[in-house]
This record gives C-alpha cells, sequence and structure tokens, in this order.
C-alpha cells in the first residue's frame, strides 16, 4: 500500500517508557503513540545530490531537433503525435506539421504496414506569434478502431510519405492491465533528452504528459520556433504512442507587451484532446477511459471556482464515473497540492480548498502533477476536516484520499529545486531534486505498481517504488 506507519523516534520511546514506568494510564500512552502517528514525519529526504544547475537547451541544429531528412522533399510531415481521440480508445488524434505547404490532408492506415485499407481526413490550422508564423498544422481523426490491435498509418505523399504505427489499448474493463509512463516539465536541454531516452527504453504504452512542454517562453518573444523544436526531440515516442496533455503555466504564452493575449495559442493550435467526447467545453479539462483507468485532466490555469466551466464539468465527471469498468482513477494537473518544496509552495492551494473533498469523496486513487523541478509522493493525505480550533495535525491521513505524486523533474532549462522544507512534513513519503520520469503499472483491479526513475541510474533501477491498492475494490 502507499502508506506506512510512522517510525517511533528513540526519544519518544524513551518517553512512553519513562511514563509508562511512573505508571500513566495506557489510554493515555496511546493518545500520545497516535499523535507521533499523526502528526511526525515518516518520510525519506533522498541523500542523493547532484548539480543543481541547470543545463543548457540542445542546439536548434541538434540531430535530435533536425526536420526529418527526406531526399526529393522539402515539406516532410514532422512533429507526429499522436492521442486519445474519444472517452473510449477506439479512435486516436493524429498530429502533424509540414512547414512550408499545407501537403496532403489524409492519413492512410490499416493493419498491415505499406497496405492501407482506409483514409481519414481532418483539418489544417496556422497561427501567428509575434514575428513567428508557424507551419500548417494537421489534426485527422482515426475512428471506428479494433482494440489491442496494432495500426500502421502513413502521412503525406511521394518522395514526403512517412509510415508510423501504434497500439490501441484493451478494451476497458477492471482486471485489464496497462502500463502508463508520467514525465512533466521536460523541456529541451540535454537533461531533457536523458528523461526521454529512459522512457523510450521503458515498458510504458500510453505516457500521462503534466504540462510545461517547449519552454519556448525561456527566449524573447516566446520564440515559437523552440515549440517545433521540441516537437522533432519527441516525436519517437508521440508518433508511436498516444501522449494525454496537460496545460502547465509555461502554455499560457499570454504577453500583452507584444500584443499576444490569446492564453494558451501555441499550445491550443498544437495540441487537440478529445475533450467534446467527455462533455467539456475545453480542450485544457477533459477525461478519457484506457484499460482498467478512468483519467481526469485538469487545467490549474483556468477558472475554477465554484459554478465555473471546469468546476461544474469535474463535479458531473466524477459523479458518472463506472468503476466497475474503469476502477483506477487517476487526476493530472500541472501545479501540486501538496508540495514541500520552497519553490511554488502552496500555490495549488486555492484549487484544493475547491475540489480536494471531491477527490475523498469519489476516492480517487492517484494524483499527478508537475510544475516544482524535483520529485516527491505523498502518502494517502486530505485536509478536509482542518479546524484550527480542534487540534487536529493538518494534513492528516486518509485512506479514501488519493496519493499525490510530483514529477515536474523532466530536465528542463531551469534546472532543479533543490530546497525541501525542513522537517520533512507528515504527508511526505519521499522526496528527492533529481530529474526522471514515473512508471504506473496497473496489474488488476485491486494493485498497482509504481515507481520512479532518477536518470543517474539504469532503467532496471527503481529509485523510489510503492504497491498501490484501489481505492474501489479494496478499501
Amino acid at each position: 500500500m502507499a502508506h506506512s506507519l510512522a517510525p517511533i523516534s528513540a526519544a519518544l520511546q524513551r518517553s512512553i517508557l519513562e511514563l509508562c514506568f511512573a505508571g500513566l494510564p495506557l489510554l493515555l500512552l496511546t493518545l500520545i503513540l497516535q499523535l507521533q502517528l499523526q502528526c511526525g514525519s515518516s518520510g525519506i529526504t533522498s541523500p542523493y545530490r547532484r548539480r543543481l544547475q541547470a543545463s543548457e537547451d540542445l542546439p536548434v541544429d541538434s540531430e535530435f531537433l533536425r526536420p526529418p531528412d527526406l531526399a526529393g522533399c522539402g515539406n516532410a510531415p514532422e512533429q507526429v503525435h499522436i492521442t486519445q481521440g474519444s472517452v473510449t480508445a477506439d479512435s486516436m488524434i493524429v498530429s502533424w506539421v509540414t512547414p512550408s505547404q499545407p501537403g496532403s490532408l489524409a492519413v492512410s492506415f490499416g493493419n498491415e504496414t505499406a497496405k492501407y485499407s482506409r483514409t481519414a481526413t481532418g483539418n489544417i490550422t496556422t497561427y501567428k506569434y509575434a514575428n513567428y508564423t508557424s507551419g500548417y498544422i494537421h489534426h485527422v481523426k482515426l475512428t471506428n478502431l479494433e482494440y489491442a490491435t496494432k495500426y500502421y498509418y502513413r502521412l503525406g505523399d511521394g518522395e514526403c510519405a512517412r509510415q508510423f504505427w501504434f497500439v490501441t489499448a484493451p478494451k476497458s474493463g477492471p482486471d485489464v492491465a496497462y502500463t502508463f509512463g508520467v514525465i512533466g516539465d521536460l523541456g529541451q536541454t540535454y537533461d531533457s533528452l536523458n528523461t526521454f531516452q529512459h522512457y523510450l527504453n521503458s515498458s510504458g504504452q500510453t505516457l500521462l504528459y503534466v504540462g510545461d512542454l517547449s519552454y519556448a517562453d525561456h527566449y524573447p518573444l516566446d520564440d515559437n520556433n523552440r515549440w517545433d523544436t521540441w516537437g522533432r526531440l519527441v516525436e519517437p515516442s508521440t508518433a508511436y504512442q498516444p501522449w494525454i496533455w496537460t496545460a502547465g503555466n509555461h502554455e499560457l504564452d499570454y504577453r500583452p507587451a507584444i500584443s499576444e493575449v490569446i492564453p494558451f495559442k501555441p499550445y491550443l493550435h498544437r495540441y487537440q484532446t478529445p475533450h467534446r467526447s467527455s462533455k467539456s467545453t475545453s480542450q485544457l479539462w477533459y477525461s478519457i477511459n484506457r484499460a482498467s483507468a478512468h483519467i481526469i485532466v485538469l487545467s490549474s490555469y483556468s477558472a475554477y471556482g465554484k459554478y465555473t466551466p471546469q468546476w461544474a464539468w469535474l463535479q458531473n465527471d466524477l459523479q458518472n464515473i463506472n468503476r466497475k469498468e474503469t476502477p483506477w482513477v487517476i487526476v493530472l494537473m500541472h501545479s501540486p497540492w501538496y508540495n514541500s518544496n520552497t519553490h511554488h509552495y502552496m500555490e495549488g492551494e486555492t484549487m484544493r480548498v475547491q475540489f480536494e473533498a471531491w477527490f475523498v469523496q469519489y476516492r480517487v486513487d492517484i494524483v499527478f502533477a508537475g510544475h516544482v523541478h524535483a520529485y516527491e509522493r505523498s502518502h494517502r493525505v486530505s485536509n478536509i476536516e482542518y479546524n484550527v480550533v480542534n487540534g487536529q495535525c493538518s494534513p492528516s491521513r486518509n485512506e479514501s484520499a488519493p496519493v499525490y505524486i510530483t514529477v515536474g523533474d523532466g530536465g528542463n532549462i531551469e534546472g532543479l529545486a533543490g530546497n525541501f522544507m525542513q522537517p520533512q512534513p507528515n504527508y511526505s513519503a519521499y522526496r528527492e531534486a533529481s530529474f526522471g520520469h514515473a512508471m504506473l503499472e496497473i496489474k488488476n483491479r485491486t494493485h498497482a505498481f509504481y515507481y520512479w526513475h532518477r536518470n543517474q541510474d539504469g532503467e532496471a533501477v527503481k529509485s523510489d517504488s510503492t504497491w498501490l491498492t484501489n481505492r474501489y475494490f479494496e478499501f
């Protein structure tokens, strides 16, 4: 399980023995012990240390950021990425960019390589940002796909044709095993490349991305050429397995000083989500079912107060989850609610106050966030019963609550957040300032195995790990 009793300190042991010998009633001793279990720190702050300096972005002419080089083609499809196309996993959104001309509008696809029995078309969009003009951004939805089936798909024609493949998820069911990767705040530095290559060597079938993609806003005028280079960097994964997108603060791109006043403009043009299928009014919050998981994506930087569209949508979505079909409920957001790092401390507090009671009521299993450039995993805790006059520690263990995991450690240009608060709060189970990625292996309706890799270790090394038990079937 994702929790453990707090170890009793040597000092507390001595105090209890002294009080026992003094004839203090057993009930009072029990209360003292309970206070230690609720309020004392039981977590691990990793002693592992690495350099905290940020690494540079890869140069734009790096082999990992270059456009595809196809003989005879100057307009090859690039930055190819796919994501689930509806609430159910029987459709896929395929997106790509052609730099100079629209090119072919179609995706040809089928079950055999180079043999395409079906064709789908979609739409093309472009945008301008400051002094940048985008290429032609294509979005095509492939529908009526078979579950658990490998599909080959082709973009472009003639010399510009490129072929990729993906495997659809199994049909949802309570005991469907599935493996998710989790990355946040990746960027496009040498450390980012290290994280990404580690994930490429993993067993992940779908990537849950918790926000902050390209860090183009690190550059003057939010240089949107860095959106293009980021899309090329991650294409070796995004073209072959769906990435489930979450927007972070570095996707806002809100710059009134340069007359850019449409929030999320580059992100919304480039990254489609199946929001309408889950009855959402915005690409920024939505949900999907994948294997045995119901995945909810929230927007930390959109309105979420009472009666706002995001608030109303989330309430409805939580009320209508079929836990007998998708017992695992996973929430993705960018700004963490439980964070013991001094960086971005309590930035997610207003959203927590608004939604945490629902997460406990509906027994959400796991919440993944990014934003803080370090790694941290919590116990199952909540802060919904705290009263300033009742003496209760805040937050406290709650077996109906989720485990909160921060994975904003992808490797971006801003570097690591190495300053953790001391002492370690009682809600924090493990924390470390290192770059890496996480994995979630759902085994069946009752158990999942979670682990985190730091970049300095081989893929076989699990720097932090825990078994999780499902809040619906096992609690």
